[in-house]
Formats: C-alpha cells, sequence, structure tokens
C-alpha cells in the first residue's frame, strides 16, 4: 500500500511540475541569454528548451541592439518544438503583446505615448510604439504640412493614439495633436502677456501673398501686407526676408481664437497728417505711377500717399483710351492736386491739367479767318474731320465744302489721308469744337458781286443765253435767270426772241437769297417801279394824260 501510495505521489509531483515548467504555446515567457553567436540570441525559455532570436529584434528603431549575455527577458513562445528540436520564440511578438496592454490602458486614459518614426508609406508614416506599429497620417506630423521629414525619422518623441482595433492590428496616431496642445498652452501664456498697442519684437517666420507671420515667442501674429508700410506694398518679400528680426506693434488680440493682428507702419508717422500741407490744391508735383486699372493710374507723391488721376483727367484730346495706352508703371509724371479728401485718404489728381488746353492754344495762334492746313481723319454722313495742330480735329460741315455743289455732291471728293486747306470759321474752347469751311478759301464771291446790291436797286445785267421760259443773265460774274412773265409790264413784249446773246438790260432786284445764291431780277418790276414813280412826280393817270405824256415830260425834265 506504502508503495502505491508513493508511486501515486511521484506521479502527481512529476505532472505537476511538468504544468509548472512546461510554457504554453501562444504566450508570452521569460528566458535567460545563455549566448551570442552569428547575429542571433540563443535564449533558455526553461525546461530544457531553447530558442534563437535575430539581434534586430532587440534593437529601437535607429539604434544598436543592447542585449548580453545573462540578461533576462520576455519572448513569444511560437512552438515548444520545431524541426531542429528548439523552441520557435519572438522577441518582437512579445514586445507587440506587452504593448498592445499598455497602448490599450493609455488610449483608455487619453495619455500620450511614446513612439518613433521609422518608415514612410503611402499618405504618412510608421510608428514604433515600443513594439507595435502604427500608422502616422501626413496630416497629423506637423500643424503646418512638412516638406521634409527626415529629421523627424528615428526620433523618440509623444504621440496622442487617435483610433486602436487590436483584433485588426491597427493603430492611428498623430504628433500635431501633441504640438497643438503644447503650442496652446504656450500661446496662452504669451498672449496672456501681451497687451494691444504694445510694439515687441518678432521673428519672420514665414512669408505669404497677404502678409507674414511673425514669431513673437512661441506665438505666431499675422502681419498683413496692407499693415506693412503706408506706401503701397505689391508683395511681402519687398520689404521682409524670413528670419528677420522686425519690430512690430500689436492691433489686436482675439482672446478666444488666440489670433493676433500686427502693424509696422503703427509705429512710424501717418504721411497723412501733413498732406493738406505739402500738396495743396492745384499745385503740381512729380509723383511715380505705382499701378494702372480701367478708370485710371495710381500716382506716388511720397511714399504713403498715392492719389488717383482718373481716366477723364489724363489727356485733353485721348477719349476712351486705356490709362495704360498714355501713362505706364513706374513712369515718373508731373501731376496737378485737384482734390483731397483726408478723412477718406484719397487725392484726385490731374494729368492733362499740367499741359495747356490745346483748344485755349488753338484759339490763341489760330483766330476766325485764319488757313489752315490738315489731313481728312474721318469721313461722316454731315462732314470731314481735318487733323490739326495740337492733336486735335476740326469738322468741315457739309454746307461748307463748295459754293456751287450739294454737299452730298461735293464730299465725295474727298478720302482719308487727303491734305486739304480750310478756313477757321469758329473755335468753341468750352465745347472743343472747331468749325471750319473749304469753300471759304476764295471768299464769298455772291457776296462780294451783291455787296452794294439791295432788295428794289436797279441794276444792269448781261444776257448770256435765250431760252423758251425765258433768258439767262449775268451780274458781277452770278448768273441769274429772269423768267419770261418778268419780261416786261406788257404782255406781247414777253417774248424771249427780242433780246440778244450779249444785250445789255436794266432789271429790278426783286430778291437776294444768300443760301441758293441767287438774285430774283425782273424788268417787268423795273417798268412798273418807274411808271409808279412818274406818276408821283408829273400827275395822276386820273388827270387825262396818257402815260406817254407823263414819260415825255419826265423825259424832257430830265433834259
Amino acid at each position: 500500500m506504502s508503495a502505491n501510495a508513493s508511486m501515486e505521489e511521484f506521479e502527481a509531483l512529476l505532472q505537476e511540475s511538468f504544468e509548472i515548467d512546461t510554457p504554453s504555446e501562444g504566450s508570452v515567457v521569460k528566458g535567460r541569454v545563455i549566448a551570442v553567436e552569428a547575429g542571433q540570441a540563443i535564449i533558455d525559455v526553461g525546461y530544457k528548451m531553447e530558442g534563437r532570436v535575430d539581434l534586430k529584434e532587440f534593437a529601437n528603431p535607429g539604434e544598436a541592439p543592447e542585449i548580453a549575455v545573462g540578461d533576462e527577458v520576455e519572448v513569444f513562445l511560437d512552438r515548444v518544438e520545431n524541426a531542429r528540436g528548439e523552441a520557435v520564440i519572438s522577441r518582437d511578438k512579445a514586445r507587440r503583446e506587452e504593448a498592445w496592454d499598455r497602448l490599450e490602458k493609455a488610449y483608455a486614459d487619453e495619455a500620450r505615448v511614446e513612439g518613433a518614426i521609422f518608415g514612410r508609406v503611402k499618405g504618412g508614416f510608421t510608428v514604433d510604439l515600443g513594439g507595435a506599429v502604427a500608422f502616422l497620417p501626413g496630416s497629423q506630423v506637423d500643424v503646418r504640412p512638412v516638406r521634409d521629414a527626415g529629421p523627424l525619422m528615428g526620433l523618440k518623441q509623444p504621440f496622442q493614439i487617435l483610433k486602436m482595433d487590436r483584433r485588426r492590428g491597427n493603430i492611428v496616431v498623430s504628433r500635431r495633436a501633441i504640438l497643438e496642445e503644447s503650442r496652446a498652452e504656450q500661446r496662452a501664456e504669451v498672449i496672456g502677456k501681451l497687451t494691444e498697442g504694445d510694439a515687441v519684437d518678432g521673428v519672420v517666420k514665414n512669408i505669404t501673398e497677404y502678409g507674414a507671420f511673425v514669431d513673437l515667442g512661441g506665438v505666431d501674429g499675422l502681419l498683413h501686407v496692407t499693415d506693412m508700410a503706408w506706401r503701397r506694398v505689391n508683395h511681402p518679400s519687398e520689404i521682409l526676408s524670413i528670419g528677420e528680426t522686425i519690430k512690430v506693434q500689436v492691433i489686436k488680440i482675439n482672446k478666444e481664437t488666440h489670433r493676433i493682428s500686427l502693424g509696422m507702419k503703427q509705429l512710424q508717422a501717418d504721411p497723412w497728417d501733413s498732406v493738406e500741407a505739402k500738396f495743396p490744391l492745384e499745385s503740381v508735383h512729380t509723383g511715380r505711377v505705382t499701378n494702372i486699372t480701367d478708370y485710371g493710374a495710381f500716382v506716388e507723391l511720397e511714399p504713403g500717399v498715392e492719389g488717383l488721376v482718373h481716366v477723364s483727367e489724363m489727356s485733353w484730346t485721348k477719349k476712351n483710351v486705356h490709362p495704360g495706352k498714355i501713362v505706364s508703371t513706374s513712369q515718373e509724371v508731373e501731376v496737378m492736386v485737384l482734390e483731397i479728401d483726408t478723412a477718406k485718404r484719397r487725392v484726385s489728381l490731374g494729368l492733362k491739367q499740367t499741359m495747356r488746353n490745346p483748344w485755349d492754344v488753338f484759339a490763341e495762334t489760330h483766330p476766325e479767318g485764319t488757313v489752315v492746313e490738315g489731313e481728312v481723319k474721318n469721313i461722316t454722313e454731315f462732314g470731314l474731320f481735318i487733323g490739326l495742330p495740337g492733336d486735335i480735329d476740326g469738322m468741315v460741315h457739309l454746307s461748307d465744302l463748295s459754293w456751287d455743289q450739294r454737299g452730298e455732291e461735293a464730299i465725295q471728293q474727298y478720302r482719308k489721308g487727303d491734305v486739304v486747306q480750310a478756313v477757321v470759321t469758329e473755335v468753341d474752347v468750352e465745347k472743343e469744337r472747331i468749325s471750319l469751311s473749304i469753300k471759304a478759301l476764295g471768299g464769298d464771291k455772291f457776296a462780294e458781286a451783291v455787296g452794294g446790291v439791295k432788295r428794289g436797286s436797279v441794276i444792269t445785267v448781261t444776257v448770256t443765253a435765250i431760252e423758251d421760259g425765258g433768258i439767262e443773265v449775268e451780274y458781277e460774274g452770278m448768273k441769274s435767270f429772269i423768267r419770261r412773265s418778268d419780261l416786261s409790264r406788257d404782255r406781247g413784249e414777253q417774248r424771249p426772241e427780242r433780246f440778244q446773246v450779249g444785250d445789255h438790260v436794266d432789271v429790278r432786284v426783286t430778291n437776294i437769297d444768300s443760301k441758293t445764291r441767287r438774285l430774283g431780277l425782273s424788268i417787268k418790276a423795273r417798268e412798273i417801279a418807274e411808271e409808279r414813280e412818274a406818276v408821283e412826280q408829273f400827275g395822276s393817270s386820273d388827270s387825262g394824260a396818257s402815260l406817254g405824256d407823263i414819260l415825255g415830260a419826265a423825259l424832257k425834265g430830265d433834259d
């Protein structure tokens, strides 16, 4: 009985020792390094089991392995025995299991974890979190896009776990969250010390199209391009460079968003305070064209003071043209101050006012009656436009083209580019109009011919043609026509054939038409007028005297 009892106890103790000493596969066990050879560490995991682990599994990313004979380490037992009779163990898997336990606790506590970036993958980087590999998205590396992540590789630093799934082996971390948190603390501390209106030193950290970010010692402020100088600044790089130390004034602090607005020009004197004294109205100054728009050009009178030359104030003669065809950027020009609005910080300037009005000059140098010569610039339905000195135009109306032809006929004789002469008939400076006349070049023959003739005058004309309806006559080179009914008071004598070409005939002027340039003439009217005059002088027709008697008496009286 005792022997049987002793055997049973021995078996129980042996089984217990097997259960205690023999580790189960898929678990983490402790072992001792008994040798290091051929790039591997030989580890005794107990129960006379040994396994091999590559030395690289004992190294952190970017570091050399730290392992020596006698060190105790934890490894993961994959299998108790392989084909060579050795245990299959892994240090990486042991670290991973240990790390997952630790990371799950940190994730639950929202605590930071330490890791090192060791590789680059699509969309981001891989991070070693002490055995577990996590994914770091590119957007979570820094608060601003990182062009070169080389300096961050292999560097131990804190991360925040954003998401983890142990079953899928998925961990997502963020470095940016840590930076923003520490940055927010630092910003709060720095902002607490700043007051609006303070003048502080800062370092230009970044330059953009619209301004520059300035580091004020842990917190960035925005220096907008419009607050860099009183003058126009097209791009911040004109006056700033990255790394430069500058003095700025704190313009505004937003306590909620922690945004700081800065200014440089606020530390300088405002040139607009003395604009009215330096640039009185109607004074002329030299300025530089800084910008050209569709509606005019901006001219800098001095740094910080710009005025607008509206397109309507740029030229006396060039209308409806783009300002860029009159001036160019950076060109120095003379301008006149037309208006100043200090409240709105606006100065209205004039370019054409620095030059004499060409219509004034023309009126002085070309009084009415002056003969001018110019090129036909344009032909319209109502006349010709002639180019004149001073880059201005004068107009010859249809009615001023010819004495003898209708305007519509006369204008057909002209073409653009023809050089013609004309007489100045009127200059209207206010309306910027110059009236010219081509027909006046030879003088007004009609006016000269009838200068001393009045309606009712008796003149002597020469017969030039005999027609059925009357006769054509000429007076001082001017042609007129006497109708048959006006050839005599007596109907029997109203015959054109009783006249011959070259006859001189006395006629009475019945009408002077300057428009048609014709004289109204009548022999009949002359005879009636003479009869009336004789009757008034020698007696009434009722006294019994005949017309012959009266005329005979009048003739004797003349003798």
